[in-house]
C-alpha cells in the first residue's frame, strides 16, 4: 500500500467512525451500521479493506438471537500519523500490538514528472531519446 492509500483509508468518514467506535471494545457489522449510520453494504466493504491493512480484527464470534453469526471487530490502531517529511509523503501506523506500520517513498509517476523536468532543463525534451 502506497502512503496516498493508508492516508485515505483512515481519513474515510467510514473506516474512521468505524475505528473509533471499535476501540474500546469489539462490535459487529449490524451495530456499526445501525450506530454510526453507514449502509450495511459500505460497512462491509469498509471492515475487509481495514481487516486487509490490519488496522481491524474479527476477535469473537457470536450467535444472534435469530441464530445468525456474527463476527465482533476491534480496532488495531493505537495511532496513525501523516507526515510530510524531506519532500516525501509517510504514513506511520502504531498499533495495539506495538508493531509499526510505514508507508513512504517516492511514486513512479512523481518520479516521471522529476524526470521529464530534468530533461527539459538539459534539452533532452527535444532531443530524441536513445534507448
Amino acid at each position: 500500500m502506497d502512503p496516498i492509500e493508508a492516508s485515505r483509508l483512515i481519513m474515510d468518514t467510514y473506516a474512521a467512525k468505524i475505528l473509533v467506535a471499535c476501540a474500546r471494545r469489539p462490535k459487529h457489522a449490524l451495530e456499526l451500521s445501525a450506530k454510526l449510520a453507514i449502509p450495511i453494504a459500505a460497512c462491509y466493504r469498509r471492515i475487509h479493506a481495514l481487516e486487509k491493512v490490519g488496522l481491524l480484527k474479527g476477535v469473537e464470534r457470536a450467535l444472534t438471537q435469530q441464530g445468525k453469526r456474527i463476527v465482533l471487530y476491534q480496532s488495531q490502531l493505537k495511532n496513525a500519523y501523516i507526515f510530510f517529511e524531506g519532500g516525501k509523503l509517510r504514513v506511520r501506523f502504531q498499533m495495539v500490538t506495538g508493531e509499526t506500520k510505514d508507508f513512504g517513498g517516492e511514486w513512479k509517476e512523481i518520479k516521471l514528472i522529476e524526470e521529464e523536468e530534468e530533461e527539459a532543463l538539459t534539452g533532452g525534451l527535444f532531443a530524441p531519446k536513445e534507448r
